[in-house]
């Protein structure tokens, strides 16, 4: 077989294997029999150096389907933080509404002179962070108040995209609401709506309406 049909083989096999990396599409929001269109509101935005801005929901803001799963928005909800760490996942129920997690810090926890002193990681849909044997760069309630696990639900594609392009280090400004989504089964994902639990259950689960990384 002559080299240059070798070369076009390969550059269309490595083609193939990219596109069957990229993430899927996001689920489309439909409204509800009988209900009005789906709206991806924008909530009031957070200021920036200052805690997640949490709002009531507007009656503009109803609930939804997105594929399989009914989504009702519990709170506006907005905020600028530092990305301490991503995960990717493509496997369980959650992944069909929220392929992505950000672990995020704001306050002191924006700092890299405190962050980089802890061990940071995500497996399972957890957030998890250690420290030395010289102790935690900064109370434990504090680490636990200015920073979280959150999970990200694309509005739409263009969203989609700009999650995907999320990097550790960056600073993001996000604007969405903390929902909760129920499948048709009974299975159902919940939000948290404060800022200062840790453990099960902690994590905000956020369908973002916008999304910038600087």
């Amino acid at each position: 077989m002559p080299r240059w049909l070798w070369i076009l083989l390969a550059v269309g096999l490595a083609a193939l294997l990219w596109a069957g990396r990229r993430d899927p599409a996001p689920l489309l929001p439909q409204p509800l029999p009988g209900g009005p269109p789906v709206a991806c509101v924008l909530p009031p935005g957070a200021q920036a150096g200052q805690d997640p801005l949490q709002t009531a929901v507007p009656a503009t803001m109803g609930a939804f389907r997105l594929g399989d799963f009914t989504v009702s928005p519990l709170a506006g909800f907005s905020l600028e933080a530092r990305v301490l760490s991503r995960r990717d996942y493509d496997s369980g129920p959650e992944s069909a509404l929220s392929p992505t997690d950000l672990a995020l810090g704001w306050r002191r926890m924006a700092d890299p002179a405190h962050y980089e002193r802890l061990d940071i990681s995500q497996s399972g849909r957890w957030y998890r962070y250690r420290w030395g044997s010289e102790g935690p760069p900064l109370p434990l309630p504090e680490i636990i108040r200015s920073s979280s696990n959150m999970h990200l639900v694309p509005a739409d594609a263009r969203v989609a995209l700009a999650i995907s392009q999320v990097r550790p280090q960056q600073t993001v400004r996000l604007q969405g609401w903390l929902i909760e989504a129920k499948r048709d089964d009974g299975w159902r994902w919940r939000s948290s709506l404060t800022r200062d639990d840790s453990g099960d259950g902690a994590c905000e689960l956020i369908y973002v309406c916008a999304l910038y990384a600087f």
